[in-house]
């Protein structure tokens, strides 16, 4: 049964110090299959950034957490990255999925660029605890990061598997379709090609030429025609992947930083109800890259509500009932 009867009047909710309001609707009843309720009595407010990724993940906590017993409050979409992670730095929001690579750059303006995923875990887990008092539980296993693309075709008839591969390529091979962003960011496209000794705007390396800057999601139906480029900026959990059939080509030199999704709770809330970490932990470790790429698709390209996608994985892994 559909919550929105029931929470509706919080829509409307303005919290203090930072106008967060829920954006995306409700989530769905549901209860253990062994009907315990290890967290009956706990009132929590789930919140998420807009893209559909970070919806998801908040949808499918929220409903998990509310089958456990907790009485859920629903802010998952809030507009921006700003509004839900200043809500939880405020006490406003209590759970919230982010990502270890936005913790180090965006959060703590760290420029170390540090490739093992478990490290960099551990260096974001810490600084927040300190800093803030908030706890990043075990990382799940699926990693939201840049990378580059190939159509199946391409990588093929290319032999290409790795980006040193790629760069191994005769230059007029070295095609790529990209967004203005990566293409400007100090760790994004130039750094990138300078890691794998074929720098930009370079006769030997890659030719402004051989670079097209166009909107982000054109770059995968590009890449996917493998015109006007061989090679397109993707998001590893990104539906559009599987769905264009795309190959992920690996970052063998590891410039890209790792972006594992985490969830984070406030301190007080993880100490109050220590029972969270497995319960979030259970989620946790099912989340691989295709899961993601799979159910991102399920909203951005069926146009399936994240809330129905929620609930439905959760069912099919015997998580509610």
């Amino acid at each position: 049964m559909n919550r929105l009867a029931r929470l509706l009047p919080l829509l409307a909710v303005v919290l203090a110090g930072c106008g967060l309001v829920s954006s995306s609707g409700t989530f769905h009843d549901a209860t253990l299959p062994d009907g315990a309720r290890p967290l009956d009595g706990a009132k929590l407010v789930v919140t998420s950034k807009s893209f559909t990724e970070g919806v998801l993940l908040g949808k499918i906590t929220a409903t998990y957490l509310a089958a456990a017993g907790a009485n859920i409050t629903d802010l998952t979409g809030a507009p921006g990255s700003a509004s839900s992670r200043q809500a939880q730095l405020n006490g406003d929001a209590d759970v919230l999925w982010e990502y270890t690579g936005t913790g180090w750059v965006n959060y703590h303006n760290e420029t170390e660029t540090i490739s093992d995923p478990r490290e960099l875990w551990q260096r974001v887990h810490d600084v927040e605890k300190r800093d803030h008092d908030l706890e990043w539980l075990a990382p799940a296993n699926f990693n939201d990061t840049y990378a580059f693309g190939a159509s199946t075709p391409t990588a093929e008839r290319l032999k290409v598997k790795s980006l040193s591969e790629v760069a191994a390529l005769p230059v007029a091979d070295r095609t790529f379709c990209v967004d203005d962003e990566f293409f400007s960011r100090s760790d994004g496209f130039i750094p990138m090609l300078r890691t794998y000794g074929i720098p930009y705007n370079d006769p030997n390396g890659v030719p402004a030429g051989n670079v097209t800057r166009m909107d982000a999601g054109v770059v995968y139906t590009a890449t996917a025609k493998g015109s006007p480029c061989n090679f397109g900026m993707i998001y590893t959990t990104d539906g559009r992947v599987k769905n264009l059939n795309l190959v992920v080509l690996d970052d063998d030199r590891k410039f890209f930083l790792p972006y594992s999704g985490t969830a984070v709770v406030r301190g007080e809330i993880i100490e109050q109800y220590p029972q969270l970490r497995a319960l979030i932990g259970t989620i946790s470790e099912r989340l691989t890259d295709d899961l993601m790429q799979e159910l991102n698709g399920r909203v951005d390209i069926d146009g399936e509500d994240p809330a129905d996608v929620a609930y439905d994985w959760l069912k099919s892994e015997n998580l509610i009932a």
